[in-house]
């Protein structure tokens, strides 16, 4: 580390130099070995219960919060700037033991919520209404600042969305089913059919929106030197660390007062400045960067839709779990995957043709589908390798049978649900609303610009 800079006079901080900063990140991340952790992330919408799609007052929000900050968990229990909950396992050695440890946080959780009058909803994005803040932070004050210059989608993405996010282990060193460099180059691939089986987001504000996975657009629509992951090929160590430093500075943080958000600054730069950033600033500016495969020492999956039901997210994590950890279906995973990288092209996910028709089309693409169902009949017969209980057996057929083999994913039980409910209302007040507000299709073709920019309306 470079000695040095005196922050008024009051204290010294150690900076460190571009070629410092470089080699930090080549070495954090990718901790190669074993697999042998898995973890899980899975992120909620907070709702009423006695109606659903009314949004939560912020006071009752603060008190629910309040109260559960008393409930022992084993996972990490945070807040998203729209008051989303999020539940982060601790890592876990098995999948069972991560499957019974968040079931058991998220079932103390809903009780506590429950008493409050509030109940957990598992959409990718909220299907009714549009983003509001809950949380003044300057962190978020200072992203929202810097989102707002691509367009409405940043907002909405902090404030209105959800996920499950699994954690996988990097991998062994060596080449191989397992190697990290099979799995970083899988997960960029495997990520868009994992987009178009699990997408759930296709309604925005009470509208179609065109998208079966309208929370995938929104980071396909944001800035890609925020939301892209860096190029495939090579060594992924060397291009993450590349990406990292050639990514744009979200903010500067001070202690005081509404933090900095400079325009057109790269971390690259900021290194060559007369006032280079410290260790703990490289640090805050890895967890500004958001691309499908966060690589954290570990790989962090972050395109998956929030789940329909109490127990959907089990669906996910057991499939990325077998397709990744098992040397069998990662292999099939791997040899399905590969003729979809043509398709890709050589743009970036999640902004190339493949993850474009998995968000927009999900399992209604052949080609998305062919995979998925290859893929997750790998999984179920690698599932008991893997000690997975019969009840996640169960639950992974099930979603199987109910939305692979039939060329569907859980957004099409939405689109279903309110075609039924607007096609048995009689009033006039759908078709008022109709005249001029026309409904984004999930054909492919959008009346609005949401295929990309609209979020306004």
């Amino acid at each position: 580390m470079s000695e040095s800079l005196s922050d008024g006079g009051k204290r010294r901080r150690s900076t460190v130099t571009e070629a410092e900063a470089e080699a930090l990140v080549h070495g954090i991340c990718f901790k190669t070995g074993p697999p042998r952790l898995l973890g899980v992330e899975v992120e909620w919408l907070v709702h009423e219960l006695r109606a659903p799609r009314l949004p939560v007052p912020h006071e009752r929000l603060a008190a629910a919060y309040a109260a559960l900050r008393s409930v022992p968990l084993s996972s990490a229990l945070t807040v998203e700037p729209g008051g989303q909950l999020e539940l982060s396992s601790a890592p876990a050695a098995s999948l069972m033991e991560c499957v019974r440890s968040v079931s058991a946080d998220l079932a103390a959780v809903r009780a506590t919520l429950r008493a409050a009058g509030l109940g957990l909803s598992g959409y990718g994005q909220d299907p009714w209404n549009p983003p509001r803040r809950y949380l003044r932070r300057p962190r978020y004050d200072a992203m929202e600042r810097v989102l707002d210059r691509t367009g409405p989608e940043g907002r909405a993405m902090m404030c209105t969305s959800a996920s499950v996010q699994v954690c996988l282990d990097a991998g062994h060193e060596e080449p191989g089913p397992l190697g990290h460099g099979r799995r970083w180059w899988l997960a960029h691939q495997l990520g868009a059919v994992l987009v178009a089986a699990f997408a759930h987001s296709p309604m925005a504000r009470g509208r179609r929106t065109g998208w079966r996975s309208t929370r995938q657009s929104l980071w396909t629509a944001m800035d890609p030197g925020r939301t892209d992951a860096p190029p495939l090929g090579g060594d992924p160590r060397a291009a993450w660390s590349r990406h990292v430093l050639d990514s744009p500075v979200m903010c500067v943080r001070s202690p005081e007062g509404a933090w900095d958000v400079p325009r057109g600054m790269t971390f690259r730069d900021w290194t060559r400045s007369g006032a280079p950033p410290t260790r703990e600033d490289l640090d805050y500016h890895l967890t500004t960067l958001f691309p499908p495969v966060r690589p954290r020492g570990h790989l962090e999956l972050r395109m998956i839709d929030a789940q329909p039901g109490e127990d959907g997210w089990i669906v996910p994590l057991a499939v990325a779990a077998a397709l990744f950890d098992d040397p069998v279906a990662a292999e099939v995973a791997y040899r399905t995957v590969k003729p979809l990288a043509e398709r890709a092209g050589q743009d970036r996910a999640p902004r190339n043709p493949l993850w474009r028709d998995a968000a927009r089309l999900g399992m209604t693409d052949p080609e998305l589908r062919e995979a998925a169902g290859i893929c997750f009949a790998a999984a179920v017969e690698a599932l008991p390798r893997l000690g997975a209980s019969p009840e996640v057996l169960e639950a992974v057929a099930e979603f199987t049978d109910r939305y692979v083999a039939r060329g569907r994913c859980p957004a099409d039980d939405l689109l279903d649900s309110e075609r039924t409910s607007h096609d048995g209302r009689s009033d006039n007040r759908t078709a008022a609303r109709g005249a001029t507000r026309p409904e984004a299709r999930c054909d492919g073709r959008s009346s609005g610009r949401f295929d990309g920019k609209d979020f306004s309306s």
